[in-house]
Order: structure tokens, then C-alpha cells, then sequence
């Protein structure tokens, strides 16, 4: 089965006044302007969402979110549902980074910000909620250096795969997601090796198959995320259980990430 290529740029916390955002995307939007074959997405502030779909309007690229809570509405201060997303032009929802989940035991407190205490569990519930709103989660797991360097690498990335599909259906599952980001790569300038990143995007596909059959798992695209850059991208992204990227830093010059969408 053929898998369009997904690129998805991730901004994180920057970009976040409307003048940097609609620099951005414009800039993005004519760098990848003509080009098929690739789903691209970028994933700003939820404060600038509104001026990036402004910018985006009648463009190829998509807009997608870096987060949303599982319930429609409530005394949830802070949070953001998956209906509010929708209705703010969001077509893709980013679920289960790991910058959001509590795997790191107590962090000191300037890390604090950093770990929002997610876990599989949580992720679920999201993942529901954001398909029930028709939307598309972009499902984050991933290792850490402790857990790599202890042997557990396949049996974190497969619970963490499985944790997110709880009641989840073959039909849905078909239309996920997932973005393989090895901790310990993310913001590091280090990167997984092409054949390894293409092993363990393998062992989310696999734990897919045992879920859903064969049919479905060869539908889910996998991302490759954690220091994908222009001089990495084609290897990464020629491996054929890799069926794109989810960019942080590179995706905030836009010629560095149409260089990694035109190696898609």
C-alpha cells in the first residue's frame, strides 16, 4: 500500500506573536507551493491558530494543534478541547509528546514546565476525543535514553502504542498517526540511525497489525520526530516503515523544512 508522506512542523513555544506566525506561514506556504504527493502540516500556538489559518486559506498545508483535553466542556481551566480546535481551523491534533508526559520521575524545577504528568491514559482519552471531533491525532512515543540503554526500547514504544488505541476502532485506527521520537533525540542534535529509526517504526506498525490486521497497520503512517534536519531528512525518510517527520527546530526557517518536505 502506498502512504502519503506526512511533515509536520512542530513549533512548540515560539512563533507566538501574530507577526512571527504569519511570517512563517506565508513563507512556508510559498516554499512548498506546487508541490504533491505530501501531506504537510504546521502546528503553531494556540494563540496564533487564527492568524495561521488566515494565512493558510486556500493552501495545501494544513494546520494541526500541539495538544487538546478529552472533554467538551467544563471547569477545566487552561485546557483546550477538540471541538474548540476544530472550530479554530484544526485539522491535526499533537497527542502524547514527550515533553507533555510525566516519564521522569520529579523533574528540579526549572524543568517543571516541561512534564505535564501525561501518560498512556491520558493520551487515550485525548486520541478519543479528538477523533470523535473529526480530527487526525498525530500519536508521539518514544524511549528514553535510561529506558534504550536498559533493553526496553520495543516494550515502551508497543505499550505506549497500545495504551493509546484503547477503544479505538479498525476505521479509526486506519486514519492515525503515530510519530516515533526517541527521547533522547529530541532538541539534542542527536539522531537515531536511519536503520534503527526504521526498526522501531516498524515495532509501532507490528503492534498495530496485532490490534487491527494487516489491512490497517500497512494504512497508519509513522513518523520519524528528534533532530530531523535537510542533511538527514532523505535517508530517514527512504526507510519504508518512515512515512514522514515531526519537525521542532527545523521547522521554524521555512527553506529547512521545505528541504525536508522535498526529500519526502
Amino acid at each position: 500500500m502506498a502512504r502519503t508522506p506526512i511533515i509536520a512542523g512542530n513549533w512548540k513555544m515560539n512563533k507566538g506573536t501574530a507577526a512571527e506566525a504569519s511570517a512563517l506561514a506565508q513563507e512556508v506556504v510559498a516554499a512548498v507551493e506546487g508541490k504533491s504527493g505530501v501531506t504537510v502540516v504546521v502546528c503553531p500556538p494556540y494563540t496564533v491558530l487564527h492568524t495561521v489559518r488566515t494565512v493558510l486559506q486556500g493552501s495545501a498545508v494544513a494546520m494541526g494543534a500541539q495538544d487538546g483535553f478529552w472533554k467538551t466542556t467544563g471547569a477545566y481551566t487552561s485546557q483546550i478541547s477538540a471541538e474548540m480546535l476544530k472550530d479554530a481551523g484544526v485539522g491535526y491534533v499533537i497527542l502524547g509528546h514527550s515533553e507533555t508526559r510525566g516519564r521522569f520521575g520529579v523533574p528540579e524545577p526549572e524543568e517543571t514546565l516541561k512534564h505535564y504528568g501525561e501518560n498512556d491514559a491520558t493520551v487515550n482519552l485525548k486520541v478519543k476525543a479528538t477523533l470523535a471531533a473529526g480530527l487526525l491525532p498525530i500519536i508521539c512515543i518514544g524511549e528514553t535514553l535510561d529506558e534504550r540503554e536498559g533493553g526496553k526500547t520495543d516494550f515502551v514504544v508497543s505499550s505506549q502504542v497500545a495504551g493509546a488505541l484503547t477503544g479505538v476502532t479498525n476505521e479509526q485506527a486506519s486514519k492515525l498517526v503515530f510519530a516515533y521520537e526517541p527521547v533522547w533525540a529530541i532538541g539534542t542534535g542527536k539522531v537515531c540511525d536511519a536503520a534503527e529509526a526504521n526498526r522501531v517504526c516498524g515495532i509501532v506498525r507490528k503492534t498495530v497489525h496485532s490490534l487491527y490486521g494487516a489491512e490497517v497497520a500497512e494504512a497508519v503512517r509513522v513518523q520519524y520526530g528528534g533532530s530531523m534536519k535537510p542533511d538527514n531528512a532523505a535517508e530517514l525518510l527512504s526507510q519504508p516503515h518512515i512515512d514522514g517527520g515531526l519537525i521542532g527546530g527545523a521547522a521554524l526557517k521555512a527553506a529547512d523544512f521545505a528541504a525536508i518536505i522535498n526529500a519526502a
